[in-house]
């Protein structure tokens, strides 16, 4: 399955040292979707250093097999049938990607996608090859999916060389990950905090249009899904004085949430602004007073849109899920953190924020140096990369003593 366009020979860099060749293997990809892993992935393609070049193997939603190139980055997508479960129907994945990855040196297979586990556990890694599991999430809410799929996951884990998280604290919280403590690598995730900080002079008139159409704006940002909590945030949102709601994104419950809003009686406070460019984006989150994060469920793992909202400077209200949310905008330092599904809680900071602009301002200032320091994309990649250094000459080292 080698193909002309993605050389399976050795490249170098300018200075003639040899490339470590990286695949990335998930579900789906840009531009089918642009936030979460594929975001996440993109992030480290583009910014890689000189000493790493990376490829991208992913399923189509649906529809047959295509290739294209995400900035630099050759991307192969497998023909799918559809989906399952919020997983890809793609019968040639497993074959695919063990093709692929007899090309590289390093396979990175961001979790949860069950067909590079099954691809593991059937076909194997071969050793040479140095591999990755990027636990990004849990599957929820498929209990009897989950069980069913344990043994090929810990196949998986068990091959291994290093797992990276998020925080440890999803290792902690793992019913997978503790008997792989010692694999487990800490990794917080980063973006361009630039882009989100730093606003031109028409996106800065077009923020100020907006906050004075509504000066008590709050902010979501994210698919609408269960997890996010959406439906929470809209209760709150009943109990709040005159405050506007934007929420952007897209996704199965906009009907039924915009149902709720109309029985709420928060038509004309709450605007549903679909998906919408990164560009645009930014100015909601520069118009915003306060940014909001309801999520209620552990699929939220991270919250990387809440890293946008303080590279912006602003205050986060966030969940007190087990993952590493609370652990981004920390509770009194940049956000307020509240018990997740609680309503009144969630009523409370928001109004707390609005009120109190000292207090919004503080958050604000702070979010936005955490940003720029723990969680911008330089810092991140490099993380990374230095993982893969290390990894790589372990590799060389097993093979030396087989």
């Amino acid at each position: 399955m080698t193909d002309a366009g993605i050389t399976a020979s050795a490249t170098t860099a300018a200075d003639g040292a040899r490339r470590r060749r990286v695949l990335h293997t998930y579900k789906i990809y840009r531009p089918e979707v642009d936030g979460g892993i594929p975001a996440v992935i993109s992030v480290l393609a583009a910014r890689a250093g000189r000493a790493v070049e990376n490829e991208v193997l992913t399923a189509r939603k649906r529809g047959w097999f295509r290739r294209w190139t995400d900035g630099a980055t050759p991307v192969t997508a497998v023909s799918s049938l559809g989906d399952i479960a919020s997983q890809p129907v793609a019968p040639t994945f497993p074959l695919w990607m063990i093709a692929r990855a007899r090309d590289n040196d390093i396979v990175v297979h961001h979790a949860p996608f069950p067909l590079a586990d099954l691809a593991v556990a059937i076909f194997g890694v071969p050793k040479r090859v140095v591999l990755i599991v990027y636990w990004h999430a849990e599957i929820t809410g498929r209990a009897v999916l989950t069980r069913l799929l344990t043994p090929i996951f810990n196949r998986a884990l068990s091959r291994a060389d290093a797992i990276i998280v998020s925080d440890d604290v999803i290792t902690e919280n793992s019913p997978f990950l503790r008997r792989y403590a010692a694999k487990c690598v800490a990794i917080p995730y980063g973006l361009d905090t630039t882009f989100w900080r730093e606003i031109d002079e028409v996106g800065q008139n077009a923020a100020e249009q907006l906050r004075a159409k509504h000066p008590r704006l709050i902010v979501a940002l994210g698919r609408l899904v269960p997890y996010k909590g959406h439906d929470v945030l809209l209760r709150a949102m009943a109990g709040i004085g005159d405050a506007h709601l934007i929420i952007v994104g897209e996704g199965p419950l906009r009907e039924q949430l915009a149902n709720l809003a109309r029985d709420l009686k928060l038509t004309d406070r709450v605007t549903f602004a679909g998906r919408l460019p990164r560009e645009e984006v930014r100015i909601v989150l520069h118009a915003a007073n306060v940014f909001v994060m309801p999520s209620s469920g552990i699929a939220e793992a991270f919250g990387l849109a809440q890293v946008e909202a303080m590279a912006a400077g602003r205050p986060v209200v966030n969940t007190s899920l087990p993952t590493t949310v609370p652990k981004v905008a920390r509770h009194g330092v940049e956000g307020l953190t509240v018990p997740p599904n609680d309503a009144n809680a969630l009523a409370v900071a928001l109004q707390t924020l609005l009120d109190d602009h000292a207090l919004a301002a503080r958050l604000g200032a702070s979010g936005q140096l955490r940003a720029a320091n723990e969680f911008d994309h330089n810092v991140f990649v490099q993380r990374v990369e230095n993982l893969y250094q290390k990894l790589s000459w372990g590799a060389v080292q097993r093979l030396k003593t087989r």
